[in-house]
């Protein structure tokens, strides 16, 4: 398999006949993705909120420290996760290392910067919009922050899944602490990276490729809940339009 044609073609052959190993790599994979997107969205979705409604001294600091995370190197945090989960790290006593835990640790890490982060974006815009109403109302910052998430739920489904694409596509901090081990840690992305080194030319090929259709799957997710909010905020306001012509007449 020394030309690309011939290393798609096999690549092609293994997605149509559903290699076992292909598949077992992929659903491991989406389950690591899976797992840390849930833990990262059950913490960020929370903290995201009570910042953006949330004022006190330091708030622009912890702010900035926030945004910087965003850019935080995969590999470092690879690096940190495995001090603390090497035998003589303080979360040694676990065993998680070189595991699916590990690594769903790793990618929770990771992802919850971006979960948090574009939360407290858009509930702070929402604030801006609506706190005044809802403050006048007697709503006190929990129950505009839980009211806020409700209002903007159609945004935030966006963040969920803009976070598994972050993790699903991430490969440095998964090496370091799973190591890659066959049938027990080996993801799409290290599975990518060892095959290409090894010249498994055709099993690098159609990991590449499902993993581009994930990514494609996600980006038209994320279209069609935009168009889904559009098109509801659009009847909304017809409805309203519609309603005050009522009214006058």
């Amino acid at each position: 398999m020394n030309t690309f044609t011939q290393s798609a073609a096999a690549s092609w052959q293994l997605l149509a006949s559903g290699d076992p190993m292909l598949l077992a790599i992929v659903g491991r994979s989406l389950a690591v993705s899976a797992s840390a997107c849930l833990l990262a969205c059950g913490f960020g979705l929370v903290l995201g909120a009570w910042l953006g409604v949330a004022r006190f001294r330091g708030r622009g600091l912890l702010l900035t420290l926030l945004n910087t995370l965003l850019a935080l190197p995969s590999v470092v945090v690879g690096l940190v996760i495995y001090l603390l989960l090497s035998r003589s790290g303080p979360l040694g006593f676990l065993g998680w290392l070189f595991s699916f835990q590990a690594m769903v640790l790793a990618q929770t890490v990771l992802v919850l910067p971006v979960v948090t982060a574009l939360t407290r974006q858009t509930i702070e815009d929402a604030d801006r919009a609506h706190g005044e109403q809802l403050r006048s109302l007697g709503a006190g910052r929990l129950a505009r922050a839980l009211l806020l998430v409700w209002d903007e739920r159609y945004a935030l489904i966006t963040v969920l899944i803009a976070a598994f694409g972050r993790a699903v596509s991430e490969v440095g901090a998964v090496m370091v602490v799973g190591g890659n081990i066959d049938g027990f840690t080996r993801v799409m992305t290290t599975a990518i990276a060892l095959e290409t080194s090894k010249g498994d030319l055709p099993l690098a090929l159609a990991l590449g490729m499902v993993l581009l259709l994930v990514v494609l799957v996600l980006n038209l997710a994320i279209a069609g809940v935009r168009s889904w909010r559009e098109r509801i905020d659009g009847g909304a306001a017809d409805a309203a339009a519609w309603r005050g012509t009522e009214a006058r007449t």
